[in-house]
C-alpha cells in the first residue's frame, strides 16, 4: 500500500507566531500518527521557525513555489537554496492560483520541478480542470496535456513525485468532485504515466486529490484504490480539521 499523504496548503494564511502556536499543538496530536505522511505548506515568513520546531516529528515542510533561478536579480521569488535552508522536502508547483494570477503553464512547471528534483526536493505537481474545461467534455484531454508537458523529462524513475488532481472549480468553493469523478481521474492519471512513461511508476506514484476537502467527504474519497491522501486548503488551518483528517488517513491504513 502507497502511504498516504495529508498535505496541507496554508496559503497567505497565519503569521508566524501563529504558524508557530499551530505546529507546537499539531505535533503533539499526531506523535502516534507516524504511518502518514504529513506535509505544511506555510507562507515563506514561517518556515525557518517551523524547521526546528517541525524536528524529529512526521511533519514535513514544503514551500508553495519556487523559482528556477538560484540566486540574482529575480524580485518576490525564493530559490531552491533558501528552502533548503529552511528545512523544505517538499514544493508545491502549478496551483492554479499560480497558473491563473502569475500566468505559469505547463512548460514553466516542469522547469520547475525539473530543478526541484535536481535538489532533492519532491514536487507537488497540481493538475485539474476549469469549470467550463469540464462541461466541454475536455477533461481528459487538459489532464493528459498537463501530464505529458509537466512530467517531460524528468527523473521520476528514480526520484519521489507526487502529483495532486485539483479540479479548479473545486477549490475553495465547497463543491467536491464526487469519490466515482475522482477516482476516475485518478485512475486515468496512472493509466497515462503507465502508457507514456513507466508501468511500474504508475503503480506506485503517489496521486492525491484536493478541492474542498474536509473530514466529512475525506473518508470516502481515500477509500478509493487510487486516491492517496488530500491536498487540503481551508481544513488544514484549523487544528481539529487538519488532525481529523490525519487521523482518518491513519486509520485507514490500520
Amino acid at each position: 500500500m502507497r502511504q498516504p499523504i495529508i498535505a496541507g496548503n496554508w496559503k497567505m494564511n497565519k503569521t508566524t507566531s501563529e504558524a508557530i502556536n499551530f505546529v507546537s499543538e499539531l505535533k503533539n496530536k499526531v506523535i502516534a500518527l507516524s504511518n502518514t505522511n504529513i506535509i505544511i505548506a506555510p507562507p515563506y515568513t514561517a518556515l525557518y521557525p517551523l524547521k526546528e520546531l517541525s524536528k524529529n516529528t512526521s511533519i514535513n515542510l514544503s514551500s508553495q513555489d519556487i523559482s528556477i533561478k538560484e540566486s540574482g536579480a529575480y524580485t518576490g521569488e525564493i530559490s531552491f537554496p533558501m528552502l533548503k535552508d529552511c528545512g523544505c522536502s517538499y514544493s508545491i508547483i502549478g496551483h492554479s492560483e499560480r497558473r491563473q494570477y502569475h500566468n505559469e503553464t505547463n512548460a514553466s512547471c516542469q522547469e520547475k520541478c525539473y530543478v526541484a528534483m535536481n535538489e532533492n526536493i519532491t514536487p507537488i505537481y497540481c493538475i485539474g480542470e476549469t469549470l467550463e474545461q469540464r462541461e466541454n467534455d475536455q477533461t481528459l484531454t487538459v489532464i493528459e496535456d498537463q501530464l505529458l508537458t509537466g512530467l517531460k523529462d524528468l527523473p521520476l524513475t528514480i526520484k519521489p513525485f507526487i502529483i495532486a488532481y485539483e479540479p479548479v472549480w473545486a477549490i475553495g468553493t465547497g463543491k467536491v468532485a464526487t469519490p466515482n469523478q475522482a477516482q476516475d481521474i485518478h485512475q486515468f492519471i496512472r493509466h497515462i504515466i503507465s502508457t507514456h512513461i513507466d508501468t511500474n511508476l504508475a503503480n506506485k506514484i503517489q496521486i492525491i486529490y484536493g478541492g474542498s476537502v474536509n473530514p466529512k467527504n475525506f473518508q470516502s474519497l481515500i477509500e478509493e484504490p487510487d486516491i492517496d491522501g488530500a491536498l487540503v486548503g481551508g481544513s488544514c488551518l484549523k487544528i481539529d480539521s487538519f488532525t481529523e483528517l490525519i487521523t482518518i488517513a491513519h486509520n485507514y491504513t490500520l
